[in-house]
């Protein structure tokens, strides 16, 4: 087991999992603590790295594309001092978190783990019931539907219509947006056959972010919400077969290819699967899936 306590977290490895616990040092950022201890498995690491400084360190870990639906829905958009995937390591500790790194990244080879993206996520996302107050509105999200109440700094357009109710049924997607300079953040979810292309200001599906202290709590019900909903990947493979159902031609349907011709593109399938296996893209039970359904083709 590794171990790594600092006044901004402690961090844990057993080996299977690593356990990052946020500190309660007056800088840990308060979306960390709302957070609060994550399990990251293993399967769920694409790398760890330890940068040093002359005041401070850094261990950073690397998720694998799709694995977190935190990371998915603030789009690499949460800055340093709310990303849960950072420690700030202080000089005597050194030592102590590059003995960390080796232990995580010689696990990461010793069971062979991929660096490459998941089909499905592989933390929960934060816990509901959740409830966040912040710009000029406010979230509740219980794991079925999502309320929306409006602040008296909310536009007549919104605030007019009283308290919006979403079934998560309904939500398609979910996007949170950070204040940027002058331009306001928001937590906006879409809708289904009702997308809207007005501001957050006017729009009744979003929540208008000015840059204070817990806008970057609505990331959380954004995470939240998009643990529930279906995996990006789901959804391009659904989106895919639509297109395909769509590009059919059921009244004359094309001459079929020649044996020979059909032959050559299973090889060249074969081929492109064994290439994304040892990339990492495909992992053994799948490539070991796909090979056999092109080989049942042949």
């Amino acid at each position: 087991m590794a171990e790594i306590i600092q006044k901004d977290g402690t961090w844990v490895f057993d080996g299977d999992a690593l356990r990052l616990t946020p500190g309660r040092d007056k800088n840990v950022s308060l979306l960390r603590r709302e957070l609060g201890e994550l399990l990251v498995p293993l399967a769920a690491l694409a790398g760890i790295s330890f940068e040093q400084g002359k005041k401070s360190g850094r261990l950073r870990l690397r998720l694998r594309d799709g694995a977190d639906p935190l990371l998915h829905a603030a789009g690499g958009r949460l800055t340093e001092p709310h990303d849960p995937y950072q420690l700030l390591v202080e000089p005597d500790r050194y030592g102590v978190a590059e003995y960390f790194v080796d232990e995580v990244r010689n696990a990461l080879l010793l069971d062979q783990v991929p660096s490459g993206p998941v089909d499905a996520y592989l933390l929960p996302g934060p816990s509901v019931p959740l409830s966040v107050s912040a710009g000029d509105g406010i979230a509740h999200f219980d794991g079925e539907q999502v309320r929306l109440e409006w602040k008296w700094q909310a536009e007549d357009a919104k605030s007019a219509a009283g308290p919006r109710t979403l079934p998560l049924a309904d939500i398609v997607a979910v996007e949170w947006q950070p204040t940027i300079g002058l331009e306001n953040g928001h937590l906006r979810f879409t809708v289904r056959a009702a997308p809207s292309k007005v501001p957050p200001k006017y729009d009744p599906n979003a929540v208008e972010l000015w840059g204070f202290k817990k806008d970057p709590l609505m990331a959380l019900v954004a995470a939240a919400v998009q643990a529930r909903l279906p995996h990006p990947a789901a959804r391009a493979a659904l989106e895919d077969a639509r297109a395909g159902e769509d590009t059919s031609t059921p009244a004359t349907a094309p001459p079929a290819p020649a044996a020979e011709d059909d032959h050559d593109a299973l090889l060249r399938r074969l081929r492109e699967l064994g290439d994304l296996h040892r990339s990492g893209v495909l992992t053994d039970e799948e490539f070991a899936l796909a090979k056999q359904a092109v080989l049942k083709r042949m």
